[in-house]
């Protein structure tokens, strides 16, 4: 069975063969894993059940001395945090679009090598994303503290800016369903360790009836609907299942109770994520690894799961405790079977150096 099959299995709470993953890692993390296989293209030793299309974030601009420049203008110091940065400018000083034009959705840069890779990689779960989708797009551009108070202060320009983000990546998505893709992964932090950010009142009232714009353009289209946001916000599950919402990340096990949560939601939901990014990859022996991630394939066997650590994997995670869940995911016997058929062996226990 393709991959792209077993992740539909899952996303539908039908048993599948094996538990499905797609394992995200930040740059120190890669290097890691890169030095140690002795190559630069990760895909055969992680085997990834989701092929990620599109450019997330829209970074393109490289300004050298660790900045970076996304498509929106936003300046991004990345001389510590490697992999995103810190935001160095306010593209909206004052709290107007009058000022401001919006970058172009349909820039080629996003779209360009979506048919070779399908092309090439056509077995996998094909997933469109678009990073910063709404309040963190915002936020960007307005600056964290401008923008709450904002809610309060001009809540006309908060509507105004989150629909025009809103028709920006609708434009796109709906470019991007112009090809054989499975669902759009949308990307936007709400939470914090307890507790959503602008708390539920003004989520629901600025933010909840922009998101049911936006997903269901992709549910009219008979794609899944995939989101992410960290922090503390199983309390938002019936509201985005309500708008359409399939498979939510990143799970985390630090603030949510992933057992009880699959066993509720199965069916009505489904989970990419759970495995501790806080306390068990970083902290943790490879032997506790190995039990977290044996625990959540067992919670994931009847569906509604996909396996992945609860965030891409940082630099402060072990090489050995890397190596002890993808060498557990890849020994599931149904994948396992899968592969013989074709004829191939799990790749990190036959490849290690």
């Amino acid at each position: 069975m393709a991959r792209r099959e077993v992740v539909k299995l899952a996303l539908e709470a039908k048993r599948p063969p094996y538990v499905p993953w797609s394992i995200g890692l930040t740059k120190e993390a890669r290097e890691k894993l890169q030095q140690h296989f002795g190559q630069s293209d990760l895909e055969d030793v992680l085997q990834n059940h989701f092929l990620r299309l599109g450019s997330d974030i829209g970074f393109f601009t490289d300004l050298g001395d660790d900045c970076f420049q996304d498509v929106f203008g936003v300046i991004w110091d990345r001389s510590i945090d490697q992999d995103i940065g810190t935001p160095k400018n306010r593209v909206l000083p004052h709290p107007t679009l009058k000022s401001y034009g919006f970058p172009d959705p349909l820039d080629p840069r996003f779209f360009a090598d979506i048919p070779a890779r399908i092309e090439r990689q056509g077995d996998r779960f094909r997933v469109f994303q678009i990073g910063f989708s709404l309040w963190e797009r915002a936020w960007t551009l307005r600056g964290w503290e401008n923008l709450t108070m904002d809610f309060h202060d001009h809540p006309g320009f908060v509507h105004d800016l989150l629909n025009t983000i809103a028709d920006y990546n609708i434009a796109q998505v709906k470019q991007a369903l112009q090809y054989d893709i499975d669902a759009v992964y949308f990307g936007d932090d709400w939470g914090m360790q307890r507790g959503l950010q602008m708390g539920p009142v003004m989520w629901h009232r600025f933010i909840y009836p922009v998101l049911k714009r936006m997903y269901g353009v992709v549910r009219e289209a008979g794609k899944y609907v995939m989101i992410h946001s960290c922090g503390d916000v199983d309390e938002l599950f019936d509201d985005l299942i309500e708008i359409g919402v399939n498979c939510f990340n990143p799970f985390q096990p630090e603030v949510m109770d992933v057992t009880s949560l699959i066993r509720r939601y199965r069916g009505r939901l489904a989970f990419h994520g759970g495995l501790s990014t806080q306390r068990t990859l970083p902290y943790g022996s490879s032997d506790d690894v190995r039990r977290e991630t044996v625990s959540l394939l067992k919670l994931g066997g009847d569906g509604g799961y996909i396996f992945a650590p609860a965030h891409d994997v940082e630099g402060d995670v072990p090489l050995e405790n890397m190596l002890a869940f993808i060498e557990t995911v890849q020994q599931q016997p149904g994948y396992v079977n899968e592969l013989k058929e074709r004829g191939k062996k799990p790749y990190v226990r036959t490849h290690q150096n």
